[in-house]
């Protein structure tokens, strides 16, 4: 097969979470487990860092990423979904930043597998979790990151036993598979957390702490509280960059860092870092101060992650943001209001899927915007016309766009040179 007839197979013949939704949803680990079997284990044989949460574990992944590699690791990174190319899913990182992996791995991968997978029958995510762990392990990687896809007790990268757990956060998503209260969907977090390895918690809620406790104390694991450790004052927000000054709550010292990753809710995502990069020098990783603060300033180049509250042009200010769910809703709002004069209109492009709590998103979004509703070309996806009646229901008005590149034609039209247009509310939107 070439390149893209591998791409359609993967994309057509497996079962896809973001295509069909909770149906490709595993609820165990064996088809994980017999695929990676079948390839000799390769997980086995590399150390890795696991990463889950609701929101944020994307931008942790690619910080703490960028921070190995320029610490002279050679690291893996897997994370999902991608924006454009299936590849962005797997990457290496290289003394001039991180590259994909290649076509001719995926195509080779798939035809080594073919049999396990006819036989068995995986998940779209399911088997590039494999093909991730297989790449990493024949190019002798140093360290992985590993993204949880959702959850985390059943994810299929939690066949690992990690070096360090990260959870970044704990917020209603994806309740139709990991339950309906913030304290089941801790629990289904927590179950990466594996015994005796340390594991950072970013940041807690009053209900969901004691879920971390407990579960870390089961496992004689360590635990951390990032969001306890550090304190950061001093924030300034260009629309390239964000500086911060972090205090070490024990060492009682003060830093100034400098991020490209510049959405304001980032400040958290630095402390998570920050008390990851502890633990791994403690661990015997060496991290040089310079390294640190180079990687913090250039996720960007290093990884190739885009998405977050990304500036993409100015005059209108032209924003992508892969928010979708209430709590990622809320910080888009509250960066909106740290950096937007309200007498400027905002232009909001939107679209959901269907298994969103659509209805809490609709209902804190800014009245007094303009909206621009329409589709993630996805079986999932919310048609932009029923949308544009849901968010009728809610005082939102404007009007409906098959296309996200119509309305962004259309909201640019509309837009005053200081207004900004935001396009949010899905990852495959974005």
């Amino acid at each position: 097969m070439t390149y893209q007839q591998t791409i359609d197979y993967l994309y057509t013949q497996l079962p896809m979470y973001s295509r069909i939704g909770a149906a490709a949803y595993k609820e165990d680990l064996h088809n994980t487990i017999a695929l990676c079997n079948a390839i000799d284990n390769p997980q086995t044989k590399f150390k890795s860092i696991h990463i889950a949460g609701t929101n944020g574990k994307g931008s942790t992944s690619h910080m703490l990423a960028a921070i190995l590699q320029q610490a002279g690791y050679k690291t893996g990174l897997y994370t999902s979904p991608h924006l454009k190319d299936f590849r962005e899913r797997i990457k290496i990182g290289h003394p001039d930043g991180y590259r994909e992996i290649s076509e001719d791995f995926v195509v080779d991968f798939v035809e080594r597998t073919k049999t396990i997978s006819e036989e068995i029958k995986p998940s779209f995510f399911e088997l590039t979790v494999a093909m991730a762990f297989d790449y990493f392990e024949k190019e002798k990687i140093d360290i992985a990151v590993i993204e949880t896809g959702l959850g985390g007790r059943l994810d299929s990268t939690n066949i690992i036993t990690p070096i360090l757990s990260i959870i970044t956060n704990i917020g209603y998503d994806h309740m139709d598979l990991l339950g309906d209260t913030l304290e089941k969907i801790a629990s289904e977090k927590a179950g990466i957390i594996k015994p005796v390895v340390p594991v950072v918690i970013g940041e807690y809620l009053p209900e969901t702490k004691s879920v971390f406790l407990n579960k870390a104390e089961s496992e004689r694991s360590p635990v951390f509280f990032a969001q306890d450790g550090y304190r950061v004052t001093d924030i300034e927000y260009t629309p390239t960059q964000l500086s911060c000054t972090v205090t070490d709550a024990d060492q009682k010292v003060s830093e100034r860092f400098t991020c490209d990753l510049n959405g304001l809710y980032q400040i958290h995502n630095l402390k998570t870092v920050l008390c990851a990069e502890g633990i791994l020098m403690q661990l015997g990783c060496q991290i040089s101060n310079e390294a640190e603060k180079y990687a913090l300033a250039n996720v960007k180049k290093l990884t190739g992650l885009f998405g977050r509250w990304d500036v993409i042009s100015t005059n209108p200010t032209i924003i992508l943001d892969v928010a979708h769910n209430e709590d990622g809703i809320k910080q888009l709002l509250h960066q909106l209001s740290v950096v937007h004069p309200t007498s400027n209109t905002v232009h909001f492009i939107l679209g959901m899927v269907k298994d969103k709590d659509i209805s809490k998103v609709l209902s804190i979004l800014p009245k007094n915007a303009t909206y621009y509703f329409s589709n993630a070309h996805i079986e999932r996806a919310l048609p932009h016309k029923e949308l544009l009646e849901r968010a009728k229901a809610f005082e939102l008005n404007g009007k409906s766009f098959d296309d996200v590149n119509e309305a962004i034609k259309a909201a640019k039209l509309n837009a005053a040179a200081d207004d900004i247009i935001i396009v949010c509310g899905s990852v495959f939107l974005v």
